[in-house]
């Protein structure tokens, strides 16, 4: 009997905790929520369109170091790719920045970077070009970003020539650098990504709508 009666006390606080739990409301809320979610998603996405847009222009470059005869090509390539770690970090300075606009060849708009202040520039610069190694080959890969196609592909350019002629100075003589991929423009802009805004904006609006129903239920 005793036994029996444990286990009508454990349905009965299993029913009572299921009819109660948050899971429960939130399920018999979901039309609010969506609601929500549906409209943070839809301001998430007029927000992004009044953004400028802009494209990307990617670029690679093949680091090769001058090493002594019985180096092995892990070591190479690690070596590489420490190489590539390090010029990433320069392509952001006032320095690489200079050597980029001095270029010969590249018709570059750079009155907006002009008219800022030294670190607004600086801050501008490191959106506007950046670089990362692609691990396990020894490249490095050169973005350069614009509101204007030509413009991205023209910065990409002169950034990967600069560094081609002149990345010297940072990494040493032992280390040359050869471009395997010239500047490849995106089809659509992709800055700020317009897909991934909407779902953030989508899953904050549901967080959000629980939050508030689950509070004003237990609060």
């Amino acid at each position: 009997m005793r036994t029996e009666n444990n286990v009508y006390y454990r349905y009965i606080i299993f029913l009572h905790f299921f009819m109660h739990s948050p899971v429960r409301i939130l399920i018999k809320r979901k039309i609010f929520l969506l609601f929500v979610g549906l409209s943070v998603a839809i301001l998430s996405f007029l927000v992004t369109i009044i953004m400028p847009l802009e494209y990307r222009a990617d670029a690679d470059l093949l680091i090769i170091s001058k090493t002594r005869y019985g180096v092995d090509p892990y070591t190479v390539i690690k070596s590489a790719e420490r190489v590539g770690e390090n010029l990433a970090q320069i392509v952001s300075t006032d320095d690489f920045y200079k050597k980029v606009i001095d270029q010969p060849g590249y018709n570059l708009d750079t009155e907006k970077l002009q008219a800022l202040s030294p670190r607004e520039r600086r801050k501008k610069w490191g959106k506007t070009v950046n670089a990362s190694v692609v691990f396990g080959t020894g490249i490095l890969r050169v973005s350069a970003y614009n509101e204007n196609n030509e413009q991205a592909n023209a910065f990409a350019g002169a950034a990967v020539d600069a560094l081609v002629a002149q990345g010297w100075e940072y990494v040493g003589g032992d280390v040359t650098m050869k471009i395997v991929n010239r500047p490849v423009v995106t089809r659509f802009p992709v800055r700020p990504n317009m897909i991934v805004n909407v779902v953030l904006g989508f899953i904050v609006g549901v967080l959000l709508a629980g939050v508030l129903v689950l509070r004003k239920r237990f609060l």
